[in-house]
């Protein structure tokens, strides 16, 4: 596999040369393709008339914080028209666009959304945004539940929040997956943890409790896709956070957050995964913020 930057070919004078323009260009001799992907806002714009197909990726939802439990955050929408792979939530590839010659489409990233400070039983989410190609959209990820909130929907949903034993919010169909729901138990002493963010390809766990331990619900894992010459896999739900010693969840495959009792990690840049919860009632505590989503277009050379 070799991904060829335009540069080289500028510079040794040879004659091919990608047919559209933005967003860092490569060329896969494997598969005889030009890509270009777009990790910050732009405009695509082909040289001649051009039949594309695009990964498009929303921005995850950040982590919940809350004194008891917060639930992970969910993954932004997953969007793909590459033949033999699958868009988010069980869809089916979409199909390649059909763009004019010399017209300026916009792209834009969908920002994470941003990690929660915590504040006692914060009911505070923060969903991630949109990203955008052309006429296609990719919805935000659902921010994780700190309260006595249901995680929140999106393109794929957040986890629910621990302390009132909340659900988790929903996925948006052909673009993402469920977040897990939230436990809490006062029987042996306060014990509680938040669900997980739904990711891509799968559906986050619920958080859960065995004996006197809880566990935080893992995120949702994402999906490979392989648009650039290479699998990569992205769209990760977050972990859900837990109160005192309990076991936090980890976040999914693709780039989710991990969740934590304190600080709890961010989801992966450019990958539009979600971040973990935390839950500690602390105001110096912030639970994970999404990631960044991506756009990546790819046309035969």
């Amino acid at each position: 596999m070799s991904l060829i930057p335009w540069g080289i070919f500028a510079a040794s004078g040879n004659e091919a040369q990608p047919l559209a323009t933005g967003g860092t260009i490569t060329f896969d001799e494997v598969s005889d393709t030009w890509v270009h992907t777009f990790s910050s806002s732009g405009t695509f714009t082909p040289r001649v008339a051009l039949t594309c197909e695009y990964l498009v990726i929303a921005g995850g939802g950040a982590g919940g914080s809350s004194g008891q439990g917060g639930g992970g955050g969910g993954t932004g929408g997953y969007r793909s028209s590459v033949s033999g792979e699958s868009s988010g939530g069980g869809g089916s590839a979409e199909s390649s666009l059909s763009l004019d010659a010399a017209t300026g489409y916009t792209v834009t990233i969908g920002a994470g959304g941003a990690g929660i400070i915590a504040s006692g039983y914060n009911t505070t989410q923060n969903n991630g945004t949109n990203s955008v190609f052309a006429t296609i959209t990719s919805t935000a990820g659902g921010g994780g539940s700190g309260g006595n909130v249901v995680g929140s929907d999106g393109g794929s949903g957040g986890g629910g929040g621990g302390g009132y034993s909340t659900v988790g919010g929903a996925g948006t169909l052909n673009e993402g997956r469920n977040g897990g729901q939230g436990v809490y138990t006062s029987s042996s002493g306060e014990i509680a943890a938040g669900g997980g963010g739904g990711g891509a390809s799968t559906s986050a766990t619920s958080a859960s409790i065995g004996g006197s331990v809880a566990s935080g619900g893992n995120g949702g894992d994402g999906l490979a896709s392989s648009i650039t010459g290479s699998s990569v896999t992205r769209a990760g739900g977050g972990g859900g956070g837990t109160l005192r010693s309990a076991t936090p969840g980890n976040g999914g495959l693709g780039g989710g957050g991990n969740g934590a009792q304190n600080d709890a990690t961010n989801g992966t840049i450019n990958t539009g995964s979600g971040g973990g919860g935390s839950g500690n009632m602390s105001t110096s505590v912030t639970s994970g913020s999404g990631g960044s989503g991506i756009v990546i277009v790819r046309y035969a050379a």
